[in-house]
């Protein structure tokens, strides 16, 4: 009787006469083989379920394949790809946003940042913006400042209004949380508060330069609209909040324990923006 398997286009039989080995000796390979690589690939499986459900399953195979690393395991980043594929894991996408790129005059406050969301060291280059989040109870603001050496939220702040006090917190408690050099860049849009004599005072007490894109270019602070992108791609667009409060603890959450902590960013090589700033510090004790 010939055996015949639905992998190859030929029996088993004949081609083990062709290459002069024997059945058992191919099937004894095959069961060793096969139970190698799929004891690998379940293993692997496993770990990337975790790191998927660590994200909140909001990591991609790019983000997986350097969580992996980080726990000491090595692998192809196509294999992670095919994996996750294989478990049927994908990640929360944004959902398409129409960019303006309508030109206006960049008015007297120059832009010193020029869409180099980079810095040497923490505390020398700044951006902040604001976004709203729906609530039951009505709109509710967050304003931002982000480090760009770290990538970390460094201050914010919350409330029911988005007038200049509001951003005016989130700096303060960015200058509170963290060293700020003397001469920092704080940029921003050209929102009416960020462009308010009220807050050019708050930047020049603490002794910040400030800094500004051109009016209706989002690009000219892209860094700020990507963390709220990811805040709401991740985070607001995936629950619903009954209350103000509801949504200050749990922004404040993604922020604090998620974001700073734990999220891996990409432009600092997939580490942890706290974890960067830690770095940073520990070189500074040992300069």
């Amino acid at each position: 009787m010939r055996l015949v398997t639905e992998e190859y286009a030929y029996p088993v039989e004949f081609m083990c006469q062709r290459l002069d080995v024997s059945k058992s000796g191919y099937y004894d390979w095959r069961a060793r083989s096969d139970s190698a690589t799929a004891k690998r690939r379940d293993e692997l499986k496993l770990l990337i379920k975790k790191a998927f459900e660590m994200s909140d399953s909001t990591y991609g195979y790019r983000r997986i394949h350097a969580q992996l690393a980080r726990w000491g395991v090595t692998t192809g980043l196509e294999l992670v790809r095919q994996l996750m594929r294989s478990l049927g894991l994908v990640p929360c996408q944004p959902k398409p946003k129409r960019w303006s790129l309508t030109q206006a005059a960049a008015g007297t406050l120059p832009d010193l940042v020029g869409r180099d969301f980079t810095a040497k060291a923490p505390g020398e280059k700044l951006v902040g913006d604001i976004t709203y989040v729906k609530t039951g109870e009505g709109w509710f603001y967050l304003a931002t400042v982000i480090d760009c050496c770290t990538k970390e939220v460094i201050g914010y702040a919350m409330d029911d209004h988005y007038q200049t006090p509001l951003i005016s917190r989130a700096i303060q408690n960015a200058a509170r949380n963290r060293k700020l050099a003397a001469g920092s860049i704080f940029h921003s849009d050209r929102g009416s508060n960020y462009m308010s004599a009220e807050y050019a005072d708050v930047l020049k007490g603490l002794g910040l330069r400030r800094s500004a894109g051109r009016t209706g270019i989002c690009f000219d602070n892209a860094m700020a609209e990507s963390f709220f992108g990811a805040l709401k791609n991740e985070r607001v667009s995936r629950v619903s909040y009954p209350t103000r409060e509801d949504a200050r603890r749990d922004i404040t959450r993604y922020i604090e324990f998620w974001y700073n902590r734990k999220r891996l960013h990409s432009a600092v090589g997939y580490r942890p923006p706290g974890e960067v700033h830690a770095e940073f510090q520990e070189l500074r004790l040992t300069a």
